[in-house]
């Protein structure tokens, strides 16, 4: 028999199990629609447990969103870089998870329009994803003075087809306007 090394846990550890569940319960399901009891029962802790690493459901839905933000964000440089890593490459990184089976639309849209207006941590977190992905946005277009500004545009696109998918049976109308606006943006800066 092989000696188990301490330091790297073969079982995710009882903190990182209720993240990893409320994460998936809350995108899937709703926050409000999912109960601190479901979350305990889902990630087999105890209460005492759970309130020890988080002290109410509002500490959890924080963690919940930053998680959720270093996560998505990984996987949209990711995907981007896989794409060629230029602005070209936003539309096929972004029908990569608008077609994906579990997608529920934005977890940060979701949430503000859930919790958002009792909760205001949960704008703010959300307010700094949306402008990290403006950002990264931002550093795919060449330089020019309009670069924030049409790097903003394009946030705001992603944003409405995100919510368009979210509603249709499919992304393909959502994508197919992203397209357009996309290489209206790519033409305004080339011509400025």
């Amino acid at each position: 028999m092989q000696a188990v090394n301490p330091a790297i846990p073969s079982v995710p550890r009882a903190r990182e199990r209720i993240l990893l569940t409320a994460h998936d319960l809350f995108y899937r399901e709703g926050i409000r629609a999912t109960g601190v009891d479901r979350v305990i029962a889902e990630s087999g802790v105890t209460k005492a447990t759970f309130y020890r690493h988080f002290p109410s459901k509002n500490h959890l839905i924080r963690e919940f969103l930053e998680y959720r933000h270093q996560r998505w964000m990984a996987w949209f440089i990711d995907s981007l870089t896989r794409h060629g890593g230029e602005i070209n490459a936003l539309l096929p990184a972004l029908a990569e998870w608008l077609c994906d089976k579990n997608f529920r639309g934005c977890a940060f849209i979701n949430s503000v329009g859930e919790v958002g207006g009792t909760l205001p941590e949960v704008l703010d977190i959300s307010c700094r994803h949306k402008q990290d992905v403006a950002d990264v946005i931002a550093s795919l277009l060449p330089p020019s003075r309009y670069r924030k500004l049409n790097a903003q545009s394009l946030a705001v696109a992603v944003d409405g087809a995100i919510v368009r998918a979210q509603f249709d049976q499919s992304p393909d109308t959502a994508l197919l306007v992203l397209d357009r606006l996309l290489k209206a943006t790519i033409h305004y800066q080339e011509v400025r």
